[in-house]
């Protein structure tokens, strides 16, 4: 790989580590009425705590590509506190101080089944149909979080903005098409193309405005520790938290195998890389806590960006999260890098859902569609979407733990799927 190249890709992947970072933060702020300032402090520390889990499970942990990032299992998990709460009489922040202990419990446990390697006991429940259930339904799920994401509403007019729409759609169409029908590093840097196409689009059409500031004349600003207050436990996030941490394997389990698949001629020491990226998943989430962030766990999506734009190699990888790290401690530039349209991020970000979608297909087919195996996909699939669009209502009124499982699809699919393949043992 030639120089030129080499920082093309060190490029690619930060954009495509910033496009992961950016969304989700807003989602979050919005939920739980954050300021403006604190919506940018937030993306701050987001971006520290992504690049440098990021780099760490790289050099560390289980060693593959994998961008880590902002959990959309820990954003369900957030958005049904937020609701709950509010019931139980908290304030918002009091439940953020909550869900800071959520991360630490999950942080935890996530250390000790990695280094005592007791997670290897578990692997029995992470089966083909599991994995795959598991990225089917991330990836349904997802794609609503950035579905919405491209569709924006005109702040004056209260409806529909057209434009910033049609710009998605085209940003979205353009990377889809560069990356099955062009060649050479056309095809390769597809996503880095299309977002910086869909970026240059909103300007020219003078939808770019200047991001959220964080007010501040700091040339460096290192990330608060603990800015929502120091945590708070109480039995229900101690009892969810526990339960989630099934989930957690899960997407580390599932982001490994697709990396394996997507990665060519790099496949072996499963295990190890289970072990360490388990322990490292650990550390994640106590940055998580400390620094009040989102969970932030491997992403099995990067599996689709790898096989969209053949960026195989650890090192780009590992110097775009060197930056990433770098450059959140400049207020600054920080506020510049926020700017990123969210429509054209999430219209980038929704074309790895594709690819994502095609291997938790591959995985829910590697063993025969007899009548178990197809019985235990439905039900597991039709259960854990549906409950995706079940009212918040039907759960009022129930204890406060089985609202915290049962509004949560993708654990609720997940956790179906592990216990009726046990309990329904194969044929010999």
């Amino acid at each position: 790989m030639n120089t030129k190249n080499k920082y093309l890709s060190v490029f690619q992947w930060f954009v495509y580590l910033l496009a992961n970072s950016i969304a989700l933060p807003i989602v979050i702020g919005n939920v739980f009425h954050l300021s403006t300032t604190e919506i940018s402090a937030l993306m701050q520390r987001t971006f520290f705590v992504v690049g440098l889990s990021s780099f760490i499970q790289g050099k560390f942990g289980h060693r593959y590509p994998i961008v880590d990032g902002p959990a959309g299992s820990w954003v369900s998990i957030f958005v049904i506190f937020a609701s709950i709460g509010t019931q139980q009489g908290l304030t918002l922040m009091e439940t953020l101080q909550i869900l800071e202990t959520g991360l630490i419990i999950a942080g935890v446990i996530l250390l000790l089944l990695g280094i005592t390697k007791w997670v290897q006991h578990l692997l029995i429940l992470f089966t083909p149909i599991v994995t795959g259930t598991f990225l089917f339904i991330l990836a349904i799920q997802l794609s609503g979080v950035f579905l919405k994401g491209m569709v924006t509403m005109d702040s004056n007019t209260g409806q529909l903005d057209v434009v910033s729409f049609l710009i998605a759609i085209f940003t979205f169409a353009f990377i889809i098409v560069l990356s099955s029908k062009a060649k050479g590093w056309l095809k390769n840097y597809a996503i880095l193309l299309g977002i910086v196409a869909g970026w240059g689009a909103f300007i020219i059409f003078g939808k770019g405005h200047p991001s959220n500031s964080i007010l501040t004349t700091d040339i460096i600003k290192l990330p608060e520790i603990f800015p929502w207050g120091f945590p708070v436990i109480t039995g229900s996030v101690l009892v969810t938290t526990i339960l989630f941490t099934f989930l957690l394997i899960s997407n580390t389990f599932a982001a490994i195998t697709a990396a394996e698949e997507a990665i060519l001629n790099n496949k072996g020491h499963f295990r190890v890389r289970l072990y360490r990226g388990t322990w490292i998943g650990g550390v994640s989430h106590l940055f998580s806590a400390v620094f009040s962030t989102i969970g932030v766990v491997p992403l099995p999506a990067t599996a689709g960006f790898v096989r969209l734009t053949k960026q195989y190699r650890i090192i780009p990888f590992l110097f775009a999260c060197g930056i990433m790290v770098m450059i959140s401690v400049f207020p600054s530039i920080v506020d510049l890098l926020a700017s990123l349209p969210l429509p054209v991020a999430s219209a980038a970000l929704l074309t790895t859902l594709i690819e994502m979608l095609g291997i938790a297909i591959r995985s829910l087919t590697k063993q025969p569609l007899n009548d178990r195996n197809s019985t235990i996909i439905g039900l597991s699939l039709l259960v854990g979407i549906g409950v995706m669009f079940l009212p918040d209502e039907i759960f009022s009124g129930l204890p406060y733990i089985i609202q915290n499982i049962g509004k949560n699809g993708l654990l609720v699919g997940t956790l179906l799927a592990m216990i009726v393949e046990q309990l329904w043992k194969p044929k010999k």
